[in-house]
């Protein structure tokens, strides 16, 4: 009897990809505590691109809510997590189409400047009591800092591309 290769099932989850989600996670709280800019978060940003890439949509918005709620953890709002988690699975879909890194920061901006941003004004409302009269209030905080990070997220990827490390790293992953 012969077995087939080919009809093995692959696992539904990765152990290395549960495990750089929650290593990138921690890096993008490391560095969004230690780096701080008022009322911005680039190194989410930064993050949320390089998971889109390495991980998918799936697991980078994991890695970008965990990031949130730990945020949230030492006195952040809500507007830790609700920034985060669209870019990274607008990102990873965009990327998971086309391959090209630049629609990566087209969808964490999308995503985080445009749809994070204006989620963020009901929930600020309700929870917190704050109310900026427009749900775009928060659009000019959160496009900016989506677009530094991402442009950073990028030139990572680019350099990690030209020295073929990239293509290691995806192909670890997937194994």
């Amino acid at each position: 009897m012969t077995t087939n290769t080919n009809a093995i099932a692959k696992p539904r989850f990765s152990t290395r990809k549960l495990v750089l989600t929650a290593m990138l996670a921690c890096l993008a709280f490391v560095l969004n505590t230690c780096v701080y800019f008022p009322s911005m978060a680039p190194f989410q940003h930064f993050v949320d691109v390089v998971a889109a890439v390495l991980l998918g949509p799936w697991y980078a918005c994991a890695a970008a809510f965990l990031c949130g709620v730990m945020r949230m953890m030492t006195g952040r709002t809500i507007q830790a997590v609700v920034g985060a988690i669209f870019g990274p699975i607008l990102g990873g879909l965009l990327y998971r189409r086309f391959h090209n890194f630049w629609v990566v920061v087209i969808g964490e901006t999308v995503g985080t400047g445009l749809l994070g941003a204006m989620t963020a004004y009901p929930l600020m409302k309700a929870f917190y009591g704050l109310d900026a009269q427009s749900p775009f209030y928060y659009i000019p905080f959160y496009t900016p800092s989506a677009i530094v990070g991402a442009l950073m997220g990028v030139a990572v990827l680019l350099i990690l591309q030209k020295t073929g490390v990239l293509r290691r790293m995806q192909e670890q992953i997937e194994r």
